[in-house]
């Protein structure tokens, strides 16, 4: 196994299009590290730079700390797998599993013992004597995972390899990859646009914007401690809310203590009615961006003074849940829309996203209703999008 490191990796394809900025990204020896964003972020791209099929602009590349950026793919000892099957359709199974091995000199013996191993850990091995085009869409796609670790490389790459499959098959294929993965501890970098195979997946997980990378960790920290606005929304189904807001300063160690309730300070979406709060802005006052997960939110029966009014524009039943979009008087953000990679926020369309349980009655479209916040949800950004310290 083997570790791979990036330093100051770029790449810049003709017309100036430039697909990597500046990359550092360490995988560690036995890890599963999964590159996530949206598409055109650049993720495919370091993949093809980590094997070979690219070269760089700038930076270097090192498996198992020794440089290969300068190396042919051939030699670098990496196997990769795409979203397409690429297996060849005249050969069996076991033939299709034994083809780089016969390619590279293996031992007749050796290369049936090696197929037939792999094929076992597969769940294949009724399957080595037909065809591909027998196989379902998940077997095939297991083939050409077992082609490539057959090698036993140092390094595994994966291309949004689940990415044909239906979403029974996916999640059938995605625990087949997070067992083999645990099992044979081969250093592996997964591509998906997917948030639920690079969460269950994922030992850590990188989040790329343009090119440039915006957060690295495990799963589940990336949702709860977003490093911007960007990956606030981009993670989570539907992603974070995100408001205009303000904070006064010098109340308290975090910025939320600057003001009593995400309503208080946000602002207010029809720039010719009064604030949230009724009041004008003071001078001791800084903008900032609230974010409240969907999750974080409630319709309430309550008319105090820390609810917020609001019309239903729309609702998703989703079996044991619901997720309501309400159209409410706050200045909202999209930070997921604009180009660029800094986590930015631009102005956004005004609906909230609320996730609740089917114990109350359903909302229908144009329904008023009232909303409050839990404050033990909120999180707080700077006006530049970037999350707030403290």
């Amino acid at each position: 196994m083997a570790t791979i490191e990036l330093r100051g990796v770029d790449k810049i394809y003709d017309g100036d299009v430039h697909a990597v900025r500046n990359l550092d990204l360490d995988v560690e020896d036995g890890e599963l590290l999964v590159l996530l964003g949206p598409s055109g972020c650049g993720k495919s791209t370091v993949l093809r730079l980590v094997a070979g099929l690219e070269s760089l602009s700038e930076g270097e590349i090192r498996v198992g700390g020794r440089r290969v950026d300068e190396e042919p793919g051939h030699r670098r000892d990496i196997a990769m797998v795409f979203q397409s099957y690429a297996l060849y359709g005249h050969m069996t199974v076991r033939q299709n599993l034994e083809f780089p091995l016969r390619m590279r000199r293996v031992p007749r013996e050796e290369r049936r013992r090696r197929a037939e191993e792999i094929a076992g850990l597969l769940e294949l091995s009724e399957h080595l004597d037909v065809r591909p085009g027998a196989l379902s869409g998940g077997q095939q796609q297991r083939v050409a995972m077992g082609r490539a670790l057959v090698r036993e490389p140092r390094a595994f790459l994966l291309d949004e390899p689940l990415s044909n499959l239906d979403a029974r098959l996916r999640a059938q294929v995605r625990a087949h990859i997070a067992a083999l993965q645990l099992r044979l501890g081969v250093t592996t970098v997964y591509v998906t646009h997917d948030q639920v195979e690079a969460l269950s997946l994922g030992h850590r997980v990188a989040i790329l914007r343009a090119g440039r990378l915006q957060q690295l960790g495990p799963g589940q920290e990336l949702y709860d401690r977003p490093a911007n606005v960007f990956v606030a929304q981009f993670l989570g189904q539907p992603g974070m809310n995100l408001l205009r807001s303000h904070v006064r300063e010098g109340l308290g160690g975090h910025p939320w203590e600057g003001t009593a309730h995400p309503w208080d300070g946000a602002a207010h979406a029809d720039e010719g009615v009064a604030r949230a709060d009724e009041r004008p802005a003071r001078a001791d006052e800084r903008p900032v961006i609230v974010g409240i997960r969907p999750e974080s939110l409630e319709l309430t029966d309550e008319d105090g003074p820390h609810t917020l009014g609001a019309e239903v524009h729309a609702v998703e039943a989703l079996g044991a849940e619901r997720l309501v979009y309400l159209a409410a008087p706050v200045t909202t953000v999209d930070a997921t829309a604009e180009a660029g990679g800094s986590g930015k926020a631009g102005e956004g369309g005004p609906l909230l996203a609320v996730r609740t349980g089917t114990s109350r009655a359903v909302p229908r479209m144009g329904d008023r209703v009232r909303l409050k916040a839990s404050t033990r949800g909120i999180h707080v950004f700077e006006a530049d999008g970037t999350a707030a310290s403290g």
